[in-house]
């Protein structure tokens, strides 16, 4: 397995006396899509606020490529190569496609001319070219993510972290989508994802940590983890783990 890129190291993050991740680590091979999953409720976008600096940890570190960035504000985390996309899609609907883009592409590219070349490049990659001149605010769903998408994409990551990305999708949307996030891991990327749909998260992972009540309580392989009793109580309750068919409902 490839050295990791990330290293989470016994996170705790309370706020006041809810305690939403408790010593929780894992880590993040460099090149792969990872997923971090587990119900509502259990932390997960907690965790990625922490990773991306949008959150300081109560107790325990973050490391990106062995460097601790615990401290670091969001922006130096993105100069660093770290971006994320955001469950709630709120792009700029006074601007274009092109436009909302270019804004995640300045972080690199200062010039206009360059920024915007840097959009069109990663609006091709995502699917948005023949949308670029279009106002954000006609996109539909799928559209608006695709743009979420391309604006952490325009910032020139090397650790993307993916927050249910496919959330709203029809079956259609989702299945157009899944290649586009594997085409992204091939040009080098690493990718993180959060996702509650299962079907995709097995496709695409090559491992899982899961986190339920703010603590990982497994990991391994999609097909390991899909097994897993923990993970099948976690998700469908007390006793379902021994309840006929069980293994096969948590990951439908």
């Amino acid at each position: 397995m490839a050295a990791p890129i990330l290293d989470v190291l016994s996170v705790t993050k309370t706020f006041g006396g809810l305690t939403a991740v408790r010593a929780a680590s894992f880590d993040v091979a460099e090149g792969s899509i990872t997923g971090l999953i587990g119900p509502n409720g259990a932390g997960k976008t907690t965790m990625f606020a922490v990773i991306a600096g949008f959150e300081t940890p109560t107790e325990g570190s973050v490391r990106y490529r062995g460097v601790d960035v615990t401290g670091l504000d969001v922006h130096r985390r993105a100069a660093l190569g770290i971006a994320r996309t955001f469950q709630i899609v709120q792009p700029f609907a006074g601007l274009t496609v092109r436009e909302n883009i270019a804004v995640g592409a300045y972080l690199r590219h200062r010039e206009r001319r360059r920024a915007h070349e840097m959009a069109a490049k990663v609006a091709e990659g995502v699917g948005l070219s023949s949308m670029l001149g279009q106002s954000a605010s006609e996109l539909t769903a799928a559209g608006r993510k695709r743009l979420e998408l391309a604006r952490a994409l325009a910032t020139e990551p090397q650790l993307l972290l993916l927050d249910e990305v496919l959330a709203g999708l029809n079956p259609s949307e989702i299945r157009d989508m899944i290649p586009v996030i594997r085409v992204i891991q091939q040009s080098g990327v690493t990718i993180l994802m959060v996702e509650h749909v299962m079907q995709a998260v097995m496709s695409l992972c090559q491992h899982i940590h899961v986190l339920a009540e703010g603590q990982i309580i497994a990991r391994g392989t999609p097909s390991a983890v899909s097994r897993d009793p923990r993970v099948i109580e976690a998700y469908l309750g007390h006793g379902a783990a021994k309840r006929p068919h069980g293994g096969e409902s948590a990951h439908a």
